[in-house]
């Protein structure tokens, strides 16, 4: 019997005309479509289905993103498919607390907007990331200590993906100086990213603390489906820690590798990637050979469940 996680993708995936399909396909997700108009006073089908510049911006990137793994989720659900634990990488992890019980679809819609416009305000002038290839952790943390020692500049880790696949973020003159130091220590490549900011860097503070701030007002479900956060890359099993970790998840580093670690210790050997593109299948690939992905981007996908 396999044992199933729903796991989510964040900002990058995004692709014109992402959840086309399902929508005319399927009433449940037209109706999570036009929910995530309604909460966040947006076209969210415009944003998701039509050619634009904004999609690509993270104001707009997060709640079309959102709609479009509540909206696959639900038609998943809706055809009895369950798993027993999730997981979702940065913007993903709203999408987990959807299946997970925790948060409603209403809540989740309106906060992720919410946390897009922070965000998008908190972009310091020159921020940056980069995309470190062929290097572990620890050496890649310690080379961004150096430069911040010696620029008093931020630059530290944002993402741990995978083994060899590390992003750095920060000041975008420390992120170049980490960059080159990594480079030539045995960095296989080192990739500026097509970002408008630091994500998950202490320069997004103000974001972190206005969202804080938002989530005083939302209310939490007890979780039906343990979930892993992004912050600890362990289960919550608190959940009135949660609204302190989703805020301070925006300035710290995502810790997807350990998180899916994490899952392949505890038996999970099917894991099914709700939302646009392959990024986490990519991922996994890196992580565990051992284990199952399946994407579920397309209508047509859902005819892999089956496989389960």
């Amino acid at each position: 019997m396999s044992k199933v996680a729903f796991i989510f993708p964040g900002q990058g995936s995004q692709y014109a005309g992402m959840g086309k399909d399902f929508y005319d396909n399927s009433e449940t997700a037209k109706e999570v479509f036009a929910l995530a108009s309604k909460c966040s006073g947006l076209d969210v089908e415009h944003l998701c289905f039509e050619e634009n510049e904004d999609l690509n911006i993270t104001e707009y990137t997060q709640i079309a993103m959102l709609a479009d793994e509540a909206a696959i989720l639900k038609v998943i659900e809706e055809k009895g498919f369950k798993c027993e634990a999730t997981a979702g990488l940065s913007l993903g992890e709203y999408g987990a607390l959807i299946a997970a019980g925790i948060l409603s679809l209403e809540d989740a819609f309106t906060l992720i907007r919410k946390r897009g416009i922070y965000m998008q305000e908190a972009y310091p002038e020159g921020g940056g990331m980069s995309a470190v290839l062929g290097l572990n952790g620890p050496e890649v943390e310690e080379a961004c200590n150096k430069v911040v020692a010696e620029l008093s500049k931020p630059v530290s880790v944002a993402n741990f993906n995978c083994p060899g696949q590390i992003v750095i973020t920060g000041d975008i003159d420390a992120v170049t100086a980490a960059g080159e130091s990594l480079a030539q220590s045995g960095a296989k490549k080192v990739v500026p990213l097509k970002v408008s900011g630091p994500f998950h860097s202490e320069l997004l503070a103000d974001a972190s603390s206005k969202l804080a701030e938002a989530l005083e007002s939302i209310e939490l479900s007890e979780e039906k489906i343990p979930y892993v956060t992004n912050v600890t890359a362990d289960y919550v099993t608190d959940i009135s820690e949660t609204k302190g970790l989703l805020a301070k998840q925006v300035c710290a580093p995502v810790r997807w590798q350990q998180s899916m670690e994490r899952l392949v210790a505890d038996g999970f050997d099917t894991f099914v990637e709700i939302g646009p593109g392959k990024t986490l299948a990519g991922f996994m690939k890196r992580i565990s050979r051992d284990v199952k992905v399946i994407n579920i981007d397309k209508f047509e996908d859902l005819a892999k469940l089956e496989e389960i």
